[in-house]
Formats: C-alpha cells, sequence, structure tokens
C-alpha cells in the first residue's frame, strides 16, 4: 500500500512549501492539496522536485465560502463562474505537476435537483474533454450526510451515476473509505464493486475522523481486500491528527504498512 499525505488537514497550521517539507521528512512519497491557490505553483513543483514527491491532486474552488458555498460545478447559473474557476484549477495543476482534479458540485436541494444534476453533467463533460487534452483526471467524491447536510451528492452510487451519465473515460470516483462508512456502510463490498472505476482511495477512522487507528473500521481489513484485489494506487491520508502528525503515524508500522 502506498500512502500520500493529504496537506490539507496534515501538518494544516503551516504554509503550504513548509508542509511538503514536512511530508518529506516524514518519509511520505506522494502528497495531494485541498485548495493550494496562494501558493505560486511553481514553488510547490520545485518543493516537489527536491524532495522526489509526488503531487496527486488539487480541488476545484468552493465560491463563498461565507455566503454558503461548497463547489460550484453543479450551481445553476454559475457556469461560467465554473468554468473560469476549473481553467484556473487545471492551469495550476498543471503547473505544479498535478494529475488530478477533484470536482466540487456544491449544494442542492431538492426544488433544483434536476437542473443542478444537468448543470453539473454538462460542466463535468466540459471540464473533462479540457482536461483529457493534459492526461488529467477528473475525481468526483460524494460527501457524508452528516458533516456536509445538503451537498449534491452522498452515496457512491449517486457520484457513479453522474460519472456514467457524463461518458467520459476521465472522469473516476474519489472513494473515501470516511464518507463511506459514515454514510451507507458496508465498505468491504463497495470497495470491490466500485474500485474498477475509482481513481483515487482516501481514509480516515469513523466516525471521528482521526488517525486509522481507531473506531469501528479496521482498516487492516481494507488494505488486505485492497492489496487482494490488485489496487497499486496511492491511498491518500485524509485525517486530522489527534496531535502532532509525527506522534501519530505510529499506526503506518503497526499495521504493517510503509510511507510511498
Amino acid at each position: 500500500m502506498k500512502l500520500s499525505a493529504n496537506l490539507g488537514f496534515l501538518w494544516s497550521e503551516l504554509p503550504l512549501i513548509e508542509r511538503i517539507d514536512k511530508a518529506a521528512q516524514a518519509g511520505f512519497k506522494a502528497i495531494e492539496l485541498h485548495w493550494p491557490y496562494d501558493t505560486p505553483p511553481a514553488q510547490v513543483a520545485a518543493a516537489c522536485e527536491a524532495h522526489d514527491l509526488t503531487l496527486l491532486s488539487v480541488n476545484t474552488p468552493q465560491g463563498d465560502v461565507s455566503a454558503g458555498d461548497a463547489g460550484l460545478a453543479a450551481q445553476v447559473g454559475r457556469e461560467a463562474e465554473f468554468k473560469s474557476a476549473f481553467e484556473m484549477s487545471l492551469a495550476w495543476a498543471l503547473t505544479a505537476g498535478a494529475t488530478k482534479i477533484h470536482v466540487l458540485p456544491g449544494m442542492a436541494t431538492p426544488a433544483n435537483a434536476d437542473a443542478a444534476r444537468e448543470t453539473f453533467v454538462s460542466n463535468l463533460q466540459w471540464a473533462a474533454d479540457l482536461a483529457a487534452n493534459e492526461s488529467v483526471t477528473i475525481l468526483l467524491e460524494a460527501l457524508n450526510h452528516r458533516d456536509k447536510p445538503g451537498y449534491f451528492y452522498h452515496t457512491q452510487a449517486q457520484s457513479n451515476s453522474i460519472r456514467v451519465q457524463t461518458g467520459r473515460e476521465n472522469v473516476k470516483l474519489m472513494f473515501d473509505v470516511y464518507h463511506v462508512g459514515v454514510t451507507e456502510g458496508d465498505v468491504l463490498v463497495k470497495l470491490e464493486h466500485y474500485l474498477p472505476v475509482v481513481g483515487h482511495i482516501q481514509i480516515a477512522a469513523v466516525p471521528s475522523r482521526r488517525e486509522p487507528d481507531e473506531g469501528e473500521i479496521r482498516y487492516e481489513a481494507i488494505f488486505k481486500r485492497l492489496e487482494e484485489l490488485g489496487f497499486s494506487g496511492w491511498i491518500g491520508c485524509e485525517y486530522k491528527p489527534r496531535g502532532s502528525v509525527q506522534a501519530g503515524l505510529g499506526w503506518v508500522q503497526a499495521m504493517g504498512l510503509h510511507l510511498g
């Protein structure tokens, strides 16, 4: 199993370049980011090159968070705003060296569900075509209903139906075991079912979102099943540390894993 440091949560108190340094010092060989756009991408590329780190992914902008935005791709009437934001994300990712972009749909209501879906699919088709020209993968991640009530989708079936509707081969699922565990359970069965169309996996304890050595998900079983299924991709450590990141990394060795 190859583990990636999600620098949205790990060492989050530090400037991004220092977080990259910390990830390398800890032994990680790959990183993934949330919203790194206040840091010049050339600086991120240089830091990754200096440490021989692979940069995996970034998220598209959320929009106006103070106004309740949590993404733009499914927001009816804001297509131009999404496209501008995506073009910025793609340009940043290409310069920094990332090869995946998680596209955030944002919030939706039952009253506008059909229009939001139509908008989301159309925006994804446009974005996927643009990204395909640069060999970039689009990721779709359903977020759990507890942390993000009212989000566009909460289950793997919902995000996968959008993926299918786009008809684009470079649109994949982000299988976050934490979100699946909170919303749906039955993680091993869902993991096996969706793995052929999964572009990235993330982990955290359920329900605490701490290191994956506590809570109701036995991650030894997750890793064992992934190995049996022949998964060779990266697994993102997207958890909120109980204390210092370094002190919390004992779970890696305890589960017989290594970083990178």
